[in-house]
């Protein structure tokens, strides 16, 4: 019985020094969220910039609050890695979709 208090008793705690900072860069990556719609940008620059930022709070949502920076690689390996795949294949369908509609539009402006 006194083995079973030994293993209850190892836990892992964390300073509350760690999450402050992390909630700091959280309001950080916010405002300058919130700067891309203040300042006016547009276009590319102004989706590009927002996805970064969304990117990187989800990321340390996800490193600290979800405990992900602790866990074995194998676990996290597990839970990023489709969404990273699935990324890919996102990126495959916009090229494809680019070239669907350019042979359709060569196709039927000749026609």
């Amino acid at each position: 019985m006194a083995q079973s208090n030994a293993t209850h008793g190892d836990t892992q705690e964390h300073p509350i020094r760690l999450y402050l900072v992390v909630w700091v860069w959280l309001f950080v990556l916010s405002a300058c969220s919130y700067m891309v719609d203040y300042f006016g940008l547009v276009g590319y620059l102004r989706w590009s910039l927002i996805l970064l930022f969304m990117a990187l709070k989800a990321g340390l949502i996800i490193a600290v609050f979800m405990h992900m920076a602790w866990e074995r690689l194998a676990l996290s390996y597990a839970i990023l890695l489709p969404p990273a795949v699935l990324l890919v294949f996102v990126a495959i369908m916009v090229l494809e979709s680019h070239y669907t509609l350019f042979t359709r539009l060569a196709f039927f402006a000749t026609g």
